[in-house]
């Protein structure tokens, strides 16, 4: 994991009050106490559902439910899957080249708000091109008319430009509750200071309309960025000696990441969705420490790289959030770190005394964590201990959640109440 010198983290803090948005109407929303850590959890003794194994993928990374059902699964090495409720699998085809190494490949995957109607979906994944990878957002039409199903009518939305090396693409999609928009979360490719830099979308959440535009509304709505903007490559290796490499870009066309963005100061976003009270959370991964749960209010800064409750890979210190007004805290954080992936909200009648939950997969904690909720005040409220590292979690129309292991022969599980025979 590349980390950078003392001096190149001092640089980068200069840079946390050049201007990334515009000040919000109102003051940071004042927290009723500290956010507390709960990475000292420990995973609870039984489990109170019981796990189906449903089928089994190739670094599986997301899921998505369609009106009938049927899922859609990503394969980080380029695949889309239609799998069945009974583990049915069929190939999809003409899905978008990427390029699978390290965090890249085909990421996330969602069913628009008007599937029903149009048959649309959404991709995220790591495009290929001239200088390396860049985060792009694609739409297709899902046509399974034929004997295979195929995406159609591929387009791509946004791109994350100018390309590079580094991971982290982020790439998690929600959309608005009234289906009108949808937010992209762009993780900021271990490069560090773009995550505080208006001109640049790593780092950021973004607002765009469905076709990919940036959002009316958004605290930055009508301006546009510098055609010329600074990059910060990640240092080729990991050693103490390590160092980043600044250089300047010229964009095609004008750079509209401030009238895209949304929020700024994300480190890797890994989780995004909207509570069942129409509110927006995230979960991120801090770096040796201090993994996150945010609520995602516009115009806020959420830090990185300049505050963490974690520290670096070198054990440099980074300075805590903690009093510090410019930054928005952690709604909770976990230091040791559960490294989260995936982030849903249940609403179904399974499980009614988790309804309005929040579950969040494990990597690292091999985990499936349950977050309820006083106000808008999150605890972790159970740990299990799933025995994989898990990389996505969805409830799904069925009341069930639907967990997705990681790794080459990641399975798709189903769990269900005990109680359900």
């Amino acid at each position: 994991m590349p980390h950078l010198s003392l001096a190149a983290l001092a640089a980068f803090s200069a840079l946390a009050g050049c201007g990334s948005q515009d000040k919000p109407s109102e003051p940071p929303a004042a927290q009723a106490a500290a956010p507390i850590n709960y990475g000292s959890s420990q995973p609870a003794a039984t489990k109170p559902f019981k796990v189906t194994p449903v089928a089994t993928f190739d670094n599986p990374w997301a899921l998505a439910f369609l009106p009938d059902q049927t899922m859609l699964v990503t394969e980080k090495p380029g695949s889309l899957w239609l799998v069945k409720a009974d583990g049915a699998k069929t190939q999809v085809g003409n899905v978008p080249r990427v390029h699978f190494e390290g965090q890249g490949g085909l990421l996330f995957v969602a069913a628009a708000p008007a599937f029903a109607q149009n048959r649309q979906v959404y991709l995220t994944y790591s495009e290929p091109g001239e200088g390396g990878d860049g985060l792009a957002l694609a739409r297709a039409t899902l046509d399974t008319s034929g004997a295979q199903p195929a995406l159609a009518n591929v387009e791509v939305l946004w791109r994350q430009l100018p390309r590079g090396k580094g991971g982290q693409f982020g790439g998690y999609i929600a959309f608005s509750p009234d289906g009108r928009y949808l937010f992209l979360a762009s993780g900021e490719r271990q490069r560090f200071t773009p995550a505080q830099d208006p001109d640049q979308a790593l780092g950021k959440i973004l607002r765009l309309t469905l076709d990919g535009k940036p959002a009316p509304g958004n605290p930055g709505a009508g301006k546009v960025g510098a055609a010329t903007i600074g990059v910060i490559d990640p240092p080729e290796n990991t050693g103490s000696a390590a160092k980043a490499v600044a250089r300047k870009v010229t964009l095609d066309a004008p750079n509209l990441t401030p009238a895209e963005t949304w929020s700024t100061g994300h480190r890797n976003p890994y989780g995004l969705a909207f509570d069942t009270h129409g509110r927006l959370w995230e979960t991120e991964m801090g770096p040796q420490g201090g993994d996150e749960l945010n609520l995602i209010e516009p115009g806020r800064n959420y830090g990185w790289p300049v505050v963490s409750y974690g520290k670096n890979y070198d054990d440099t210190p980074i300075a805590s959030p903690k009093g510090n007004a410019k930054f928005q805290e952690p709604a909770l954080y976990w230091n040791p770190i559960i490294a989260p992936a995936g982030l849903t909200f249940y609403a179904g009648q399974m499980f009614p005394e988790w309804r309005d939950s929040a579950f969040v997969g494990g990597l690292a904690s091999t985990a499936l964590i349950r977050i309820a909720f006083d106000g808008i005040v999150p605890r972790e409220a159970e740990r299990w201990d799933m025995g994989n590292r898990i990389r996505a979690v969805m409830a799904g129309p069925d009341g069930a959640l639907w967990v997705l292991e990681d790794g080459s022969d990641g399975r798709l599980l189903r769990l269900t109440s005990k109680r359900a025979g």
